[in-house]
């Protein structure tokens, strides 16, 4: 390997702006006359193979913490309401107690590494840790009693039986663990599903370096390489070569891929390059293997796999708690609007049903997360022979096929308002980027063909409402400039989502949608 004389020479920083560079200059990344790629028969049955959901390892550490907590302190709740029966006055003295013997538990096994996956499999040897963790919180709020002169005010006999109950529960509760988390390992539920990017050498070390950690969860699901037999052979350390990188794309989104680890030296960042140019439009973790490589970076860019240092190149938006955190937002809100707008919901289906002859709500296939195709509902707004399903045709102002109440409802975005179920079912997020057409365009060129990375606009659920919506792209696309202008909205929605960003968007949407200039 070429020798990088400076660690500046390669910043994951100054990756990923030059592929946010890229996308906003070059033309799009799929020419119309490229011909259609076809899976070989064996990726096809790989991929047919991981199309179920796993539980990531961040979700399950996330639950066994909360697991912890809500025990410690029912049993401390049970024992106190049963042994000591505080009187009202004293019952929040005694649920702050408990409740901060619970969490300083949790925090010291934290501290401790207590909810490292390692550690989570192995339950005689982090016995001691436990009850380590679990004493130092009992010391810890007796020393703040002792402080506060408050301890004579507490039964020391019920703490003592808790003491004992909770370790007996820790014990027991992390063999439970251990024993399910064996099996789901076993079974695939608990794993990291990963793919290899790149062949040769690099990447034969570092399966082997991954296959010497024991404890790690992932799976490799298979190597994709551009180059022939002869610098990548079909066989590297006893997995199969499926295919190219731009197969890989096509393999990504039939199946469920959470990480791509790129097998490639760092002096190769040129190449390196070309490939993130093709695979930042997943939705999964892309991390450079670093293991072969001698520099030094900033611990932030670093992430592990066992032993196995990890370049932080791009990660999956909305992962792990933060999807829950989502699909909450989106349930709750979903069933308020609902609660609050039934009337208007049926007001608008019997104007549809006396409008003209036709079915009231209009479904079309349009492109949901990861690219899958999916119904979204409308409220029908166009005449039912003249309707254009595949939305090749986009409506245009005074547009004939339009109902005199489609036009209102299609001014107001009520015809948007059956999209609520499609949230319900878990195929849109209430906040996103707008699901298009899937055979949508602009003059005769597909969105993809007119904006670089257009599909990385998918690598979220897309939304009732969005952040390019609320500024201004809604309605017609006649030219490249506004499918370009939403597709940049988007993608600075994706990448800087937080649930205070989807609560202005929700709460601005009503507001905004006063500008009908551009919805006909």
């Amino acid at each position: 390997m070429n020798k990088i004389d400076k660690p500046e020479a390669f910043d994951t920083d100054a990756l990923r702006k030059k592929i946010s560079d890229i996308r906003a200059t070059e033309p799009g990344e799929k020419r119309a006359d490229e011909p259609a790629r076809e899976l070989n028969p064996l990726a096809r049955r790989i991929a047919s193979q991981f199309r179920t959901d796993t539980y990531s390892p961040n979700m399950i550490i996330g639950l066994i913490r909360l697991l912890e907590f809500s025990a410690l302190f029912a049993i401390g709740y049970a024992i106190h309401m049963l042994y000591v029966a505080p009187r009202l006055d004293e019952l929040l003295g005694y649920c702050a107690l408990i409740a901060g013997v619970s969490v300083l538990t949790v925090v010291f096994l934290q501290l401790c590494d207590g909810y490292q996956v390692p550690t989570l499999r192995s339950p005689a040897r982090v016995v001691p840790r436990l009850i380590g963790c679990w004493t130092l919180a009992f010391a810890t709020m007796t020393m703040v009693l002792f402080l506060l002169k408050t301890g004579g005010t507490f039964s020391r006999f019920s703490f003592g039986i808790w003491y004992v109950l909770g370790a007996v529960f820790l014990i027991a509760e992390r063999a439970f663990i251990a024993f399910s988390i064996r099996r789901w390992a076993r079974n695939g539920i608990m794993e990291r599903r990963a793919v290899i990017v790149g062949g040769g050498q690099p990447a034969k070390d570092l399966i082997r370096s991954l296959e010497q950690q024991t404890d790690n969860d992932i799976r490799i699901c298979g190597i994709f390489d551009d180059r022939d037999e002869r610098r990548s052979p079909g066989i590297i350390a006893g997995y199969p070569k499926l295919g190219t990188v731009a197969e890989l794309v096509d393999f990504a989104r039939l199946t469920r891929i959470d990480i791509l680890i790129i097998a490639l030296p760092l002096s190769a960042e040129q190449r390196i390059l070309e490939l993130l140019k093709k695979l930042w439009i997943l939705p999964a973790d892309i991390r450079l293997a670093a293991h072969a490589n001698n520099l030094r970076f900033r611990p932030r860019s670093y992430s592990h796999v066992g032993q196995v240092p990890m370049l932080d190149i791009f990660d999956k938006p909305i992962a792990d708690w933060d999807s829950v955190a989502k699909r909450i937002f989106d349930v709750f809100f979903s069933l308020v609007a609902l609660a609050v707008l039934w009337p208007v919901l049926i007001g608008a289906a019997i104007a549809v049903k006396l409008s003209s002859p036709g079915p009231i709500i209009f479904k079309q296939k349009r492109h949901g997360f990861n690219n899958e195709t999916i119904d979204v509902y409308k409220f029908r707004s166009m005449y039912t022979n003249m309707s254009d399903p595949t939305a090749r045709n986009a409506v245009t102002k005074g547009d004939p096929r339009v109902t005199r109440i489609g036009r209102f409802l299609r001014k107001s975005s009520i015809d948007e308002l059956p999209q609520l179920f499609n949230v319900l079912k878990g195929e849109l997020s209430l906040v996103g980027p707008r699901p298009h057409a899937v055979l949508a365009q602009t003059a005769e060129r597909t969105y993809s063909d007119v904006v670089e990375g257009y599909f990385a606009r998918h690598r979220v659920k897309p939304g009732v409402t969005g952040w390019a919506q609320i500024n201004g792209w809604r309605g017609e696309v006649d030219h490249d400039d506004k499918i370009k202008f939403r597709t940049a909205f988007d993608l600075y929605y994706i990448e800087n989502w937080s649930l205070w960003l989807d609560l202005k968007i929700l709460f601005l949407t009503p507001i905004r949608l006063f500008n009908t200039e551009n919805a006909y």
